[in-house]
């Protein structure tokens, strides 16, 4: 029996770790390609880019584990169904349930590590990750001289490059104008050709330019004499150096995303959520307050044992009334209808955003649970499939595995978007994907359990050619 648990743990590791790196691979590229105008072009550090990276990979984890025991589920346990090595476990007297076990066991220690893994691990990734992300999308970019239009780029110039060699280094027909902090004078920089360099620290751009004019235009020296003097200065060769140091990297203080939920753990999310509904109950009982002086004793209802009962003498008494009595009673009641309503429009858009608030902590909350639940639930779908379909390798149990798991996918994401829209309970909203594949696996476990032919091509065109046989012919 124990040879047995090897040879099946043996065969599901293997897979698992394999299919685990190809899709967090895949997940990574996508979000380069999500952000690459972001990331490229800007004068990143290597090491920045590959922090990044290692942030955003951990915080594919969330999706990448429950699609790779899915994937590995159903190759490993079709794997030993295209080899007949189910068929000896079985005749060996072991059932499928028994041969399920040891793989369950891993599969729910795995969940046990992912419960964790989302509970002190991913809040701190996710906060270096978008932390990180959000500097780097607010980064200038590092082109500081694009060809053929005037750079704004570095305060205080703008500069424009006629034409640049490919090597981006070497420049031709370069004007700079340069303004001084006062204002109050202009300098022109014609330069037929030049190079620009950084300096080592990186803190300066330099131009080496060739062939220079220098026009400088400013006030007259004495009071008297307010015509302004001009300047024309020529050079063979000048440098012209520019301060870059605004221009690199900055980090935005961290605490700033730290208010996030998804940079909260359990204990965090369950205080942001007490804090949201006492702030709601607070400002439900305030508007009861400002309500109450608008509301008058004559107009509320009386009180009765049965319930709640409207006093008709009110309206028999309107009734009486003449026309344009009336009519000044309805004007002032609009009024005080429209004062109501400009009060505590405000308010009820801020009571609003408040129960937003406590249905996405609530939600992000279960996720850290229901991110274990899928890891058993996908494995219950997968390892009685592989059983089934009794194919191996990364053909016909990876179309399979993509279908069950966008399923899933879908299923949690219409889910979670009631949620937060407040239209579905946040327990409902997080755990119904879980509820609705759950069966489908037991049902499945069934079925391989028993043998079933249900993916058997051969058995359905002969029961299609059963139903044609009986369908009548044309004359």
């Amino acid at each position: 029996m124990k040879k047995i648990h090897l040879l099946l743990l043996k065969s599901f590791i293997r897979p698992f770790l394999v299919t685990f790196l190809i899709v967090m691979f895949v997940l990574l590229m996508l979000f380069l390609f999500k952000y690459i105008d972001d990331l490229i072009g800007k004068g990143f550090e290597w090491y920045v880019i590959l922090e990044l990276m290692i942030y955003a990979s951990a915080t594919n984890v969330q999706m990448a584990l429950p699609l790779s025991v899915l994937l590995s589920s159903i190759m490993t346990y079709g794997s030993l169904g295209e080899n007949y090595e189910l068929v000896a476990i079985k005749s060996a007297g072991i059932s499928l349930r028994r041969a399920l076990m040891p793989m369950f066991l891993v599969v729910f220690l795995l969940s046990v590590a992912a419960f964790v893994f989302s509970d002190y691990m991913l809040p701190k990734a996710n906060l270096k990750y978008y932390s990180l992300l959000y500097d780097a999308r607010q980064q200038k970019s590092a082109n500081f001289l694009p060809q053929g239009v005037f750079s704004n780029t570095f305060p205080g110039y703008s500069i424009r490059v006629n034409r640049k060699d490919p090597d981006g280094q070497t420049l031709y027909d370069i004007m700079i104008y340069e303004k001084n902090p006062s204002g109050n004078n202009l300098i022109v920089t014609l330069a037929k050709e030049g190079k620009m360099y950084r300096t080592p620290s990186g803190q300066f751009l330099v131009l080496k330019l060739k062939g220079v004019v220098r026009y400088q235009e400013e006030p007259g020296k004495n009071s008297f004499n307010i015509r302004q003097t001009l300047t024309r200065e020529r050079f063979k060769e000048t440098e012209q150096k520019i301060d870059i140091s605004s221009l690199k990297l900055r980090r935005t203080d961290e605490s700033e995303f730290k208010g996030a939920y998804q940079m909260m753990n359990l204990k965090q999310l369950k205080e942001s959520q007490k804090l949201s509904k006492h702030q709601l109950d607070s400002s439900t009982n305030t508007n009861f307050k400002m309500l109450n002086v608008y509301l008058k004793y004559f107009s509320m209802p009386l009180k009765h044992k049965n319930g709640l009962k409207y006093n008709p003498v009110n309206l028999i008494e309107l009734n009486k009334l003449k026309d344009f009595e009336k009519v000044n009673i309805l004007i002032n009641a609009l009024s005080e209808a429209r004062s109501i309503h400009e009060l505590v429009k405000g308010r009820v858009e801020k009571d609003e955003e408040l129960f937003k608030e406590i249905q996405k902590a609530a939600l992000e909350y279960q996720k850290k649970f229901t991110f274990s639940a899928a890891c058993l639930a996908l494995f219950l779908i997968g390892a009685p499939l592989g059983a089934i379909i009794r194919k191996g390798g990364l053909g016909l149990p990876v179309v399979v595995s993509v279908i069950f798991f966008l399923l899933y996918y879908i299923i949690l994401t219409i889910g979670e978007k009631y949620v937060k829209d407040g239209g579905l309970s946040p327990i409902i909203g997080s755990w119904i994907a879980i509820i609705i594949i759950t069966p489908i696996g037991i049902f499945l476990s069934y079925k391989a359990a028993t043998d079933s032919v249900i993916f058997d091509i051969e058995l359905y065109k002969r029961f299609f050619k059963k139903l044609f046989k009986w369908i009548p012919k044309r004359a």
